[in-house]
Parts: C-alpha cells; sequence; structure tokens
C-alpha cells in the first residue's frame, strides 16, 4: 500500500474506510484475524446476549471532531416508531438482556424518544437503561429542559462525554460553549439527585483521548476528573469510562489528514492484549440501526459491517438461534477495542 502520510484523503462513504483498513501497513503483517488466530480466539463468536444497543438516529446538537458515528444537525436518518416496535417485541421475548444502550446522535432529538423510553421501562422493570446523552442538548431548548427529572422518572443511567475538565480541550473537541453548557446540564442532574451516593440515580463520564494516543489510566482520570469537577464547580458524578478512538469515521479522516494513521495504528497494534479481546463487547452485544439493520457493534454499525447471519440482519427478521451461532465480523478497527486495558462503551474491559 502506498503511504497514507502524503496523501490528502477525505472518506466519502464506509466502503472507502473499510479499504483503508484492510490496507497492509509496512511489513505487511497486520491483520485482526492474524492475532486472534494466534491466541485462539478465531473465529469470534458470541457469548449469552446481554446488551441490546439501540442507535434511534444520527442526528444532533453538535458535530464533536472525534464522532464516529458521523452525527450532526444535517443528518436525517431517524428510527421509526415502527422498527422501535419492533425492537420492544425482541426485548419481551430476550429475557437474557440485562441492559438497554439508547444512542446516536443525541437520542432525545428522535421525536419517538420519550415514548420508547417509557415503553421499554414498562415492559421491563428490571432492565438498566442507558441513555448517551451528550449534556447540552438539555440546554438546546426549552422543551428539553425537563430531560433530567425524565431521566429519574424512568431510572435511567446516564452516560455522558466529557473530553476534559477544563473549556479549552473540551471545546477543541466538541465545539465552542461546549464546555459551559455540560457544566450547567451537569449541575442540572445533579440537583435531581445524579451522582449522590445511594440515589440510585447513576451519571458516568466518557473521556476519549483528543489526538493520536491511547488513553490514560481509567482509575488515575477517574479520580482527577472527580477533585478537579468537585473543586471547581461542586459537580458529583458516579465513574469516569475512558474509551480508545476508533480508527473510523472522523477519527479516521484527522488520522489520514494529519499523517498519524499508521503510527497511531502501530500503537493499537503493539499493545494488543489478548486479555481484552476475549472481553470485547461485541461478544455480549447486539447493535441496532436506526433503519433496524444488525450488528456486532456500534463501529461495525457506522461501517456498514452486518452481523454475520444472512437470514436474520434485520430486526424484523429475528433469529435467536442464528444470531447466537454467526461469527462475529471483524476488520483492523478492532485493534482499538483491544489495546491496553482494552475499550468498551463502559470503558476498559480489563
Amino acid at each position: 500500500m502506498k503511504s497514507l502520510k502524503a496523501q490528502n484523503h477525505s472518506l466519502a462513504n464506509p466502503e472507502e474506510e473499510i479499504q483503508v483498513l484492510e490496507g497492509n501497513l509496512p511489513g505487511g503483517k497486520f491483520d485482526f484475524r492474524h492475532h486472534l488466530e494466534t491466541i485462539g480466539l478465531f473465529p469470534l463468536r458470541p457469548t449469552p446476549l446481554e446488551i441490546f444497543q439501540i442507535n434511534v438516529g444520527k442526528m444532533c446538537n453538535q458535530v464533536c471532531k472525534h464522532c464516529h458515528v458521523d452525527a450532526g444537525p444535517d443528518r436525517k436518518e431517524v428510527m421509526t416508531k415502527e422498527t422501535m416496535t419492533q425492537c420492544l417485541s425482541i426485548l419481551a421475548k430476550e429475557t437474557s438482556i440485562t441492559t438497554v444502550d439508547l444512542t446516536g446522535g443525541a437520542p432525545e432529538l428522535n421525536p419517538e424518544f420519550r415514548w420508547f423510553v417509557t415503553e421499554i421501562r414498562r415492559l421491563r422493570p428490571d432492565v438498566k437503561i442507558i441513555v448517551r446523552c451528550n449534556l447540552t442538548i438539555i440546554l438546546a431548548n426549552p422543551k428539553f429542559y425537563d430531560l433530567p427529572e425524565f431521566f429519574k422518572i424512568n431510572k435511567i443511567e446516564v452516560v455522558s462525554s466529557l473530553p476534559y475538565f477544563t473549556a479549552m480541550k473540551t471545546d477543541a473537541q466538541r465545539g465552542e460553549g461546549v464546555f459551559e453548557k455540560s457544566i450547567q446540564a451537569l449541575k442540572m442532574l445533579n440537583a435531581v439527585g445524579y451522582g449522590e451516593e445511594n440515589s440510585g440515580l447513576i451519571i458516568n463520564l466518557v473521556y476519549n483521548p483528543s489526538g493520536a494516543f491511547l488513553p490514560g489510566s481509567q482509575n488515575e482520570l477517574e479520580l482527577e476528573f472527580k477533585k478537579k469537577l468537585w473543586d471547581r464547580y461542586q459537580i458529583k458524578f458516579n465513574s469516569l469510562f475512558t474509551i480508545t478512538n476508533l480508527p473510523i469515521s472522523r477519527f479516521l479522516e484527522y488520522l489520514l489528514r494529519s499523517g498519524n494513521y499508521e503510527n497511531y495504528m502501530e500503537k493499537l497494534i503493539d499493545a494488543f492484549n489478548p486479555v481484552a479481546a476475549s472481553g470485547v463487547m461485541c461478544r455480549n452485544t447486539i447493535s441496532v440501526g436506526w433503519d433496524g439493520y444488525l450488528f456486532d457493534c456500534d463501529f461495525n454499525q457506522m461501517l456498514e459491517l452486518k452481523v454475520d447471519a444472512p437470514k436474520s440482519q434485520h430486526i424484523s427478521s429475528w433469529d435467536s438461534s442464528a444470531l447466537a451461532n454467526r461469527s462475529i465480523v471483524i476488520n483492523n478497527h478492532c485493534f482499538g477495542c483491544t489495546a491496553g486495558a482494552g475499550s468498551s462503551c463502559g470503558g476498559t474491559t480489563v
């Protein structure tokens, strides 16, 4: 493969991203399948389904530089009520599911969002519901001001990205003014009980590195975030998740544009951890796209790599047996989930 450092890249679609990921880096030996074969994990198989992750749309009020969904205000992809109803029918019969993870875009921008959350809670009072809230949506329009109370009533676990505890680093990654609005939104969540010990109302923050490097220690960063946010703003939260940026979508374009792609991939590969590989999130997760198609994970969804179960690739043709016996679809972006302490939507895996 030609050196990528000197090329000017603007990736138009997932097919182009996959071509880049499948190209051999110098030496020609770097492919994820080879690493799994070496440790006896290929083909990668699912474990019992626990997490039902649902992308309810790509529309968002922000345009973050690292966003692997390529979300923004101009995106029109929104899950319909019909598809949500199909998701509910699966949730009713798949009793092994313990977590419903609602993501976007900003999931709250889907016009059926509140109906969907309420129906999930009515149908499965036992299940954990996660909403990946970008915080600023709470202040985007008066109709969202009551979201903290809505989350509380429905016992939602809120997961929110906050790249850093300073405005400069946060705004550089997520847009001007985002840090100040995020702090206001966190205070609103704290005011209804989120982050308070023994309240049962969980607010977790997510840290993504701002450049072509791996995140630091999750435990150490959590302690630092908690101290800084409390000392400066009297804000409380429960846990900090560190998530490695995967080389897809906007972050892949950044890597290519800045000439960091080869070095970043080599960092991921050099940090490959067999223990992290055995615990990758795709093994106990099904990810549902806004249009109802099924994927092994949120990242495969963005690359349009559907599950390897030809007769059960859409929520309308769900086949529990076929999905349980599938092989998980992999590519070189998967190195991001197996580097160091591992990475998942819930932080480190090791």
